[in-house]
């Protein structure tokens, strides 16, 4: 059962990796008709929401796209920045809905952001705990992994409706300020839909951990 939940796991975070990889690869070849980069788009919308003290930086990598609610900073990926396509529309316009869910005080999003601490600490001693408990068979510390594992489940079903609603509030960015057409629009919430995608499968995979853990447990108690 447990090899049987490995496999799961990894078919789930396989499958979820290779359909944003898809929707991203489709979307980037596709130039947007107006022509903005995407951090033209960034700083066109947190403009239109009163953000302009909200800075827009990029961010060596791909894919790194985040937006810091500490600093008051979206920071896009070198191809998001600078590149005209509709995926850098829409990943630009996603980080943009996280500083908007910032100034409109958001629940989860401060919820989220006041666990983060938390969550890292669980992380890193869930994974001693457990390797502990694998290799000396200690029934305790793989008890306290589990615990651990669980704060993480929990901090990404938080995450779920944060990624969801910072997608809904870009689509209705770009919609409104005349960004993208309307059929463009489709493929934008390809891409949002399939980056959010990944937040569920990141959800069923902690799941599944937890899960394991659990059976290991039962085993060996």
């Amino acid at each position: 059962m447990e090899m049987i939940i490995l496999g799961i796991t990894l078919i789930i975070t396989l499958g979820a990796q290779a359909y944003i990889n898809s929707a991203y690869n489709q979307t980037r070849r596709i130039k947007a008709v107006k022509g903005l980069s995407g951090a033209d788009v960034a700083r066109k919308i947190l403009n239109a929401n009163g953000l302009k003290s909200v800075k827009v930086e990029e961010q060596p990598g791909t894919l790194t796209d985040h937006y810091d609610p500490r600093s008051k900073v979206v920071r896009l990926s070198t191809d998001i920045y600078n590149n005209t396509s509709l995926a850098s529309v829409s990943v630009a316009s996603h980080e943009c809905g996280h500083a908007i869910q910032d100034k409109d005080g958001y629940f989860f999003l401060r919820l989220r952001s006041s666990i983060v601490p938390l969550v890292n600490i669980a992380s890193t001693l869930g994974y001693v705990a457990i390797m502990i408990g694998l290799v000396m068979g200690a029934i305790g510390f793989i008890r306290i992994g589990i615990i651990m594992e669980l704060v993480i489940l929990a901090f990404q079903l938080i995450t779920l409706p944060v990624e969801f609603n910072a997608s809904s509030r870009a689509l209705k960015q770009i919609t409104e300020l005349g960004i993208v057409s309307a059929d463009e629009h489709k493929y934008c919430r390809k891409m949002l839909t399939a980056a959010a995608l990944t937040y569920v499968a990141a959800v069923a995979t902690a799941a599944l951990q937890v899960l394991r853990l659990v059976l290991i447990a039962r085993d060996r108690n």
